[in-house]
């Protein structure tokens, strides 16, 4: 459903254009950026990415067939010595692009390439409990809940807590061998 290439600064304008309140970049990105997002954020974001034996790797997604870009996702925080990563920054631009099974290919592109191609053995990230579109996403791709980090971030007056999710690399084979020898469907 989805092809990923690396993020460029072609796709700057697409990525701010996308990111209209401080809410969604709260959403996709914690506080890893301010709002509102800038390409000169974005630079600072790519420097050194998408470079063998990095510790991120940024992708815009398209959509398979039309090749419309649809999407954002990154995997950071790659620890190669201990075989970890973090997936994150996870966007679905459109909203008529959502509820249709991109975002699960999206994140299931990046669990290929961090298991597959960097060779990782644990894939983590979080996600803010009001979210729960994306919680349900990870939970039915495979993740495993970890644990709550509680009111970890001041919005407006409430407060939001984070949940921690990961994977590890035999529950991610196992997953794709029972989609690929019963056929079974996402």
């Amino acid at each position: 459903m989805v092809t990923l290439r690396y993020f460029t600064k072609s796709d700057f304008q697409q990525l701010i254009k996308w990111v209209y309140t401080e809410e969604v970049l709260l959403q996709i990105a914690g506080g890893a950026f301010t709002y509102p997002l800038t390409p000169r954020q974005l630079k600072a974001y790519i420097k050194g990415a998408n470079e063998e034996g990095s510790s991120s790797y940024i992708f815009t997604a398209l959509e398979n067939g039309t090749g419309r870009v649809i999407g954002h996702i990154a995997i950071g925080r790659i620890d190669y010595e201990n075989g970890s990563g973090r997936i994150a920054k996870v966007l679905i631009g459109n909203p008529d692009g959502r509820k249709q099974g991109l975002g699960t290919s999206m994140v299931e592109e990046v669990l290929k390439f961090g298991f597959e191609q960097l060779g990782l053995h644990r894939i983590s990230l979080g996600v803010f409990h009001s979210n729960i579109t994306a919680l349900r996403v990870y939970e039915r791709i495979g993740f495993r809940q970890e644990g709550v980090l509680r009111d970890i971030k001041k919005v407006g007056e409430n407060y939001w807590s984070l949940i921690e999710m990961s994977m590890l690399e035999h529950e991610w084979r196992e997953r794709a061998n029972l989609i690929e020898t019963k056929g079974i469907i996402r």
